[in-house]
């Protein structure tokens, strides 16, 4: 199937589902409500989400449906590696990469996939997420006897920064530090959270923090006042700060700094040699690398944009890319022969976003308006109620996405609830919810006004990227407007990424809905993209049950994973029930490599990238 013939079917899809919805029988309604979309949902989420029905998968082979099981995690090595050669990486994306190259300032995942060459966490983890000794830093737990917990962590010796200082356990607390600083308005407060002393640090009411015990140059003490769960899980901020490179430059002036756009340090396995801001960076070797000297001589990393990566990745110009679009997978991998895919459900999902109030950066907390123009739920559970996300995933991603049903993703096998009962495609039903809830066509347009008989607008931000991005935002408004809504495209197009985020995260008024997407990270602890403090919760809702479920997620109880699940369990049913975002999709992750390369691998846990090597000067291109 070629590009245009799949946009036509994406738009085919759209106009089937209006003409669905107007039919209006019951048949329909009834079939909507019947046991099976709830089994369905039970059953192929359970575990292995992407295998749903497998009678159903197998009989839709012949539409080209694919499994992410088919996939493997570890490139097959196809010859020995060369001594040297140079990877050649592309960065997925129709924008510039915003450039903010430290792991305490950056926001986009483009700037992480490049942070990943240079730099990396202290601490390594396993493929559950969970901490263990094998990292820069080695740790250990202490239960002290006030309640508090004590994370030692220990610096390796043959750790050393690019320009030769060693890592010292200063530099950990610097970052703590500067993350805590009045002055600082980037993304990770949540690193504090549960620090001792670190509220009296952000309130300037003290010059340091009490949790933070520096021992010797390469051990440091991290005190926090309970035991959490999600300490062991990815929970302890690792990523140090270069003191003797950052510590004479205000807190407010480093993100726009050189340190951070020009010329970024790490102690990772390649160095930053040249950046062409925006559009490629070059990697060499790290010869004092901690973990050895590098197989590669080094890396170049390049933005490629959805429209050219096959044509990329056919010709050889790079050899892997940070993810491939899954919608484009069906219709090349025949042409993409010279590449390996590897594939694994990602650790994110897609969603419909609500702006339900404001982010007081003054107070730090997020306030929710009771009078929004989204602040009626059963205006927002109608528009679940109206899309039909099993259909998107089949016809837009060729199954390598699927209906989302709670904000934890089937990643997390251990928390990821499969019981609850989202709303599921229904439009009679949206129809049902809106009417009884005073959403009706006054004037007889065939477009409802709000309870009080006022005409309803609500414009969809929506991002740019790849083929699919415009259908499926239409498909959106289009099943909208069958239940009745009028929704339209914010500024009638587009925005590509950092406008986008621009708008949401500056609580533009103009935005009432907006379709992103989450990396969840490798902790389920929710608290930093739903929290009454966290910058992330682009939606502002906030609710007393909500915080109550989030500390408790995250308290020393929840030691006990029994329990965390079951308080896991409450909150996906309490945004099943408040709906300030909807999951539209989960997620395939696909990474085409080429057969050049040797030792690649996506696991969760890999992070052996100075392995990497390639068997020959130049990359194979396709037959």
């Amino acid at each position: 199937m070629n590009k245009t013939s799949k946009w036509l079917l994406a738009l085919m899809l759209a106009m089937v589902l209006v003409l669905a919805a107007c039919s209006g029988g019951d048949e329909e309604a009834d079939g909507n409500e019947s046991e099976e979309p709830d089994t369905t949902e039970e059953e192929g989420n359970e575990e292995e989400p992407a295998e749903e029905e497998e009678p159903a998968e197998e009989e839709a082979a012949d539409d080209g449906l694919v499994s992410i099981d088919d996939f493997g995690v570890d490139k097959t090595n196809a010859g020995e590696a060369i001594d040297g050669g140079t990877l050649n990486f592309g960065l997925v994306t129709d924008t510039v990469f915003e450039g903010i190259l430290n792991w305490t300032f950056y926001e986009g995942a483009p700037d992480a996939e490049i942070l990943q060459f240079f730099d990396e966490s202290l601490l390594a983890i396993d493929n559950n997420f969970n901490f263990t000794q094998d990292g820069a830093a080695t740790w250990e737990m202490v239960e002290n006897e006030d309640g508090s917990v004590t994370f030692e962590i220990t610096i390796r010796d043959n750790v050393n920064w690019h320009d030769g200082e060693p890592v010292k356990a200063e530099d950990l607390e610097f970052s703590y530090l500067v993350i805590g600083d009045p002055a600082y308005e980037g993304m990770r407060r949540y690193a504090l959270d549960g620090v001792v002393g670190a509220e009296e640090y952000m309130a300037g009411e003290a010059d340091s923090i009490s949790g933070i015990e520096i021992v010797s140059d390469k051990q440091i003490n991290i005190t926090y006042a309970e035991p959490n769960p999600s300490l062991l899980a990815s929970g302890i901020w690792a990523y140090p700060l270069a003191k003797h490179i950052f510590g004479d430059i205000p807190v407010a002036e480093m993100v726009e700094s050189d340190e951070v756009r020009v010329n970024p340090i790490g102690f990772g396995p390649f160095k930053v040699e040249s950046i062409v801001p925006g559009e490629s960076v070059s990697y060499t070797a790290n010869e004092d690398y901690w973990q050895g000297a590098p197989k590669l001589d080094g890396v170049t990393l390049k933005v490629v944009a959805p429209t050219t990566v096959v044509q990329a990745l056919e010709t050889g110009e790079v050899d892997v890319v940070d993810t491939f679009p899954t919608d484009q997978y069906v219709d090349t991998v025949d042409q993409l022969n010279n590449v390996e895919f590897l594939g694994q459900t990602d650790l994110a999902y897609t969603y419909i976003g609500f702006k339900l109030g404001t982010f007081d950066k003054e107070a730090g907390e997020n306030i929710t308006d009771p009078d929004a123009k989204m602040a009626d739920v059963n205006l927002r559970r109608a528009m679940w109620h109206a899309v039909d996300n099993d259909s998107v995933g089949q016809q837009f991603y060729d199954g390598l996405r699927w209906a989302g049903t709670t904000l934890i993703v089937p990643s997390f096998p251990d928390y990821h609830d499969p019981s609850v009962e989202a709303p599921s495609y229904d439009p009679e039903m949206a129809k049902k919810i809106l009417d009884e809830a005073g959403y009706v066509d006054v004037n007889g347009d065939g477009i409802r006004e709000n309870p009080e008989g006022e005409e309803l607008v609500m414009n969809f931000a929506s991002m740019s990227g790849g083929d699919t991005a415009e259908p499926l935002a239409q498909y959106y408004i289009q099943a909208w407007e069958q239940v009745g809504l009028k929704v339209q495209l914010l500024d009638g197009r587009l925005h590509e990424m950092n406008s986008f985020y621009d708008l949401v995260e500056n609580d533009d008024p103009s935005v009432d809905i907006y379709q992103g997407a989450w990396g969840t990270g490798s902790d389920v602890d929710q608290r930093g993209l739903y929290g009454r403090t966290a910058a992330y919760n682009y939606s502002r809702y906030t609710s007393e049950e909500n915080d109550r479920l989030l500390t408790e997620g995250a308290s020393a109880a929840s030691m006990d994973v029994e329990y965390r699940k079951d308080i896991y369990k409450e909150w996906q049913e309490l945004m099943v029930q408040d709906i300030p975002v909807f999951p539209t999709l989960y997620r395939s992750v696909l990474v085409p490599v080429n057969e050049r390369v040797t030792d690649y691998s996506i696991q969760w846990s890999w992070d052996d990238l100075h392995e990497v090597g390639v068997t020959s000067e130049e990359a194979i291109v396709a037959e």
